[in-house]
């Protein structure tokens, strides 16, 4: 085969260092942006913050309803069943496209060579107005700073092992398997893989001391509130909690004898709420026995199986909204709707600018080779601005465009959400569908009923006998609503559901049904049976 040259005629798209830069901020969230800002700060001279503003805290709300934290059903849960101008951006989605490089290791800032103050430089984020956190007459009080003085659960337990009187060895083995406890409040760890831990393996008089002292410490450890903290697995979480009833002589001390016998046998009879083996096991024969384990299990229900959960959920429910929708004026006399004015958080929006100082200097300096690296960092921080003002002002086109099609939801509620895709919202501004994507993945709305991520607000839709469809969200809010007003002896199976979806002129297959019930954490009809 003989060498040879050739002439061939291609097309692809090459993103400029500035549009993967865009593209890469629209899909950062908040926490990440803020990250980014701090970077280029840090590394760009030219960048710099308006006097009035200081590193702010972050403004927390707590997430309502945010499907990503919706956890797989588990056997041990079935036991406790029970202000910017709207700029467009063009070419930002075509994350198909093929990615060329600038031809340069560093990205390629250059502008048209000028260094004069372009109006790029004026600062950004200037209306948003400082928080006064000293503000004694502000009714909606901060919840990061409500968070942040929650106390954790190992600060809760240091705080009451202070009051124990306790050698120096005994108070350090405390403070050990405190800071060894998860986030429920389980000591995950044998005491013995503890002590080799810090002993070493090859020491076995010290290990064999240790498990002493820790043995010593578990028990002071479990005598601590919250009741059921220091267990290692769930059946021991419930007998100490148990006790802790029978100590304070509460209910009847047979029931807490038979449910002190369930918690020893595999809790998967409990879970599976297996009367006719438990009873035989725990309690006597006949129909007194199944009686008094039936008011058992009851007993057992109401007790806590993660004793850390209301100190680790509060710092993880807390989320910063990037949009805020309030009401505006009284609705609507014909449909009973409001309107609704949609805003960006002050509070996540960086006020950056130009250094005009450092600009100028460089507008009077004769040029060089590094007159030219300072002009492309120049180049790098306007382009840094405009990009920040680019994803805030799609956020807000994209934000405004979702309460236009959901306003029935703001004001009805989950029952009338509508079906939406990416491509409507796509269509109507005019963007590509990877974009609106980008902009609803970790950006959250804090609304009148609550703080939902964008994408709560996207579903696709069932058929109904009318030829319409109804939202995949509406129709979960009607499984809830029927499981909600069930019969406790008599709880709804998934088919029966399907039934009274039908009725409601909803197509829903039982296979449907049971994936929203699982995603809604509604355990089947056997284990939401009432004892």
């Amino acid at each position: 085969m003989k060498p040879g040259l050739s002439l061939r005629v291609s097309q692809h798209l090459a993103l400029t260092p500035q549009l993967q830069q865009s593209i890469r901020l629209l899909q950062l969230s908040t926490l990440e942006l803020s990250q980014e800002v701090e970077q280029m700060l840090d590394e760009n001279p030219f960048l710099e913050r308006t006097a009035d503003e200081a590193p702010r805290e972050e403004f927390g709300l707590e997430a309502e309803n945010t499907p990503a934290q919706a956890d797989d059903y588990s056997a041990d849960d079935a036991i406790f069943s029970g202000a910017a101008s709207a700029s467009s951006t063009s070419a930002d989605g075509q994350n198909d496209a093929e990615v060329s490089s600038a031809g340069a290791d560093e990205p390629d800032w250059s502008g048209d060579g000028t260094v004069e103050m372009a109006p790029s430089d004026a600062e950004w984020g200037g209306d948003a107005p400082a928080r006064n956190r000293n503000d004694a007459e502000g009714d909606e009080a901060d919840a990061t700073e409500l968070a942040r003085s929650h106390e954790s659960l190992t600060a809760f337990l240091h705080r009451q092992a202070l009051s124990l009187r306790l050698s120096d060895v005994d108070c350090a083995a405390l403070r050990f398997l405190i800071e060894s406890l998860n986030d429920d409040g389980y000591l995950e760890d044998p005491l013995e893989e503890l002590a080799a831990a810090l002993a070493g393996p090859d020491v076995l008089e010290q290990i064999e001391e240790l498990v002493h002292r820790f043995t010593v410490a578990l028990r002071l450890l479990q005598s601590l509130e919250p009741v059921g903290v220091g267990a290692r697995n769930l059946g021991e979480c419930l007998t100490l909690q148990l006790k802790a009833l029978d100590a304070d002589e509460e209910g009847d001390p047979d029931t807490l004898q038979t449910a002190l016998r369930i918690c020893q046998q595999p809790l998967e009879m409990l879970a599976r709420r297996d009367i006719r083996r438990l009873t035989p096991l725990c309690s006597e024969g006949g129909v007194s026995g199944e009686e008094r384990t039936r008011a058992a299990m009851a007993l057992i229900a109401r007790l806590e199986p993660r004793p850390g959960r209301r100190f680790a959920d509060v710092e993880r429910n807390i989320i910063v909204p990037d949009v805020i929708v309030r009401k505006a004026g009284r609705a609507n006399g014909r449909d009973g709707q409001h309107n609704f004015i949609v805003q960006l958080n002050p509070d996540v929006m960086p006020r950056l600018r130009v250094h005009d100082i450092y600009a100028g200097a460089l507008r009077g300096h004769k040029g060089g080779e590094g007159h030219q690296g300072m002009q492309q960092r120049l180049q790098e921080a306007r382009w840094f601005i405009k990009n920040i003002q680019q994803r805030f002002d799609t956020i807000l086109r994209v934000s405004r465009a979702i309460v236009e099609r959901q306003k029935n939801f703001f004001t009805h509620g989950e029952l009338a959400m509508r079906p939406l895709v990416l491509r409507d919202i796509a269509d109507e501004l005019g963007l590509h569908e990877s974009t609106i994507s980008r902009v609803t993945t970790a950006k959250y709305m804090a609304t009148p009923i609550g703080t939902y991520e964008l994408k709560y607000f996207f579903g696709s839709g069932l058929g109904t006998e009318t030829g319409g469809n109804a939202s995949s969200t509406a129709v979960r809010a009607l499984i809830k609503q029927f499981v909600a007003a069930e019969s406790p002896t008599k709880p709804l199976s998934d088919s029966q559901i399907a039934e009274m979806l039908k009725e409601q002129g909803i197509e829903c297959a039982r296979r449907t049904v049971a994936k929203y019930r699982e995603a809604l954490k509604i355990a089947p009809a056997n284990l939401r049976k009432a004892l």
